[in-house]
């Protein structure tokens, strides 16, 4: 399949080659762009499209409870809070609620800027050790 849209071939890309700390960190960022949506299309009375946006914020969520490492203690803590977020997503919708999804967008949002903080770590890390060889 052939994709003519410049910058449809750009995200295909990106994804192609980001690495897995970089994927996650697009779909925090995903998880909040659809938040936002959510939340503008409440403000806009655009129930359909609220629920849109809400369930693909759901989706990316159920993606990163199911991708965690159950091997490292701290993803028990990780789970509960995504299933936090989970809920509130969908009390959100339910009663149209634009606190909820900002409680939601909350916790994403430091999970999102902790996990950049970690891959700025790793690649300082990397090109520190790159300068030993």
């Amino acid at each position: 399949m052939a994709i003519n849209n410049p910058y449809a071939m750009y995200q295909n890309n990106s994804v192609n080659t980001s690495t897995p700390g970089e994927l996650t960190l697009m779909l925090y960022n995903g998880c909040l762009k659809f938040i936002h949506q959510a939340k503008k299309a409440l403000e806009q009375g655009n129930i359909e499209e609220k629920n849109i946006a809400t369930q693909k914020a759901q989706a990316i969520v159920n993606e990163l409870m199911v991708t965690l490492d159950r091997s490292v203690p701290i993803s028990e803590n990780m789970t509960v809070l995504y299933e936090f977020v989970n809920h509130r997503l969908i009390e959100g919708n339910i009663k149209n609620d634009n606190k909820m999804y900002d409680e939601a967008a909350e916790i994403i949002t430091e999970f999102r800027d902790t996990w950049k903080q970690v891959i700025q770590i790793n690649r300082s890390k990397q090109y520190a050790n790159m300068d030993g060889i």
